[in-house]
């Protein structure tokens, strides 16, 4: 049986693990490496790692970096930043990640989506949504290159095709809740998961357990990341890489399977 998976997001800001609050302002938050080795003893479900320099940069993958990561990784890896071409995937696959996560490359190559389905296997596919709210009224556009750029596309409209053209995955992140933690757009999700099939991953608001917990009450399987509340603790946000127990888990999963 399939359950909600709860699932920390690294981003590397510079060969370092940063958090950003709204997609600015990188706060360096130690060595991504050694934040690996600390969710390896947490047992966590899964791991999203995204390079947030690469796609901005117009660069490639660092792969040495990537290939670190895999080997320390012990739960399985999501990796994105700077992914344009299938054959880049099928090296970062051969490295030993699980998942390759893309976003500006499918939305200026939609089709993109369909030839990596076809060559590693959909579920091995994640296109990730950078929503934000539109300066005046309550609709929503994707964005790109960490939010600098503005497509005017309707991302609930684009999450449709992104299934059709064959991803396994969405990840929809909230640009206006990223570091914030005062809970999900739940807007948002409620928009994208009404018009897709596939799993979804929400990510940006994650500010307690609770916040967790109402996301999985109200979806069901799905899977809820963070970023700032498992690299952050207490009200001055003091660095802290944390998890929730096994016991925590299993509360909210009960919270699931009983509502």
């Amino acid at each position: 049986m399939l359950h909600p998976r709860i699932i920390p997001c690294l981003l590397v800001h510079k060969k370092g693990l940063v958090k950003t609050t709204r997609f600015k302002d990188p706060k360096y938050v130690g060595d991504p490496i050694n934040a690996v080795k600390i969710f390896n003893e947490k047992e966590v479900d899964e791991l999203i790692v995204v390079d947030i320099d690469a796609t901005r940069e117009g660069r490639e993958p660092d792969y040495k970096m990537i290939e670190n990561l895999a080997i320390e990784c012990r739960m399985p890896l999501c990796y994105g930043g700077g992914i344009k071409t299938v054959e880049q995937a099928q090296k970062i696959f051969r490295l030993g990640v699980e998942k390759i996560a893309i976003s500006s490359v499918a939305i200026e190559n939609p089709q993109i989506i369909t030839a990596m389905a076809e060559r590693v296997g959909k579920q091995s596919v994640v296109v990730v949504l950078d929503v934000k709210k539109k300066m005046f009224g309550s609709k929503y556009e994707l964005c790109t290159h960490n939010a600098t750029k503005h497509t005017g596309i309707d991302p609930i409209i684009f999450a449709a095709v992104v299934e059709k053209l064959g991803a396994g995955e969405i990840v929809i992140n909230s640009v206006d809740q990223d570091g914030v933690m005062k809970g999900f757009d739940l807007e948002l999700i409620k928009k994208i998961r009404e018009v897709v099939t596939i799993p979804v991953t929400v990510l940006g608001g994650a500010g307690s357990l609770d916040d967790i917990g109402n996301i999985i009450r109200q979806h069901g399987i799905i899977g809820v990341a963070a970023g700032s509340l498992f690299v952050f603790k207490g009200k001055f946000r003091a660095v802290l890489i944390n998890y929730p127990t096994l016991n925590e888990k299993r509360d909210l999963l009960n919270q699931y399977f009983t509502h």
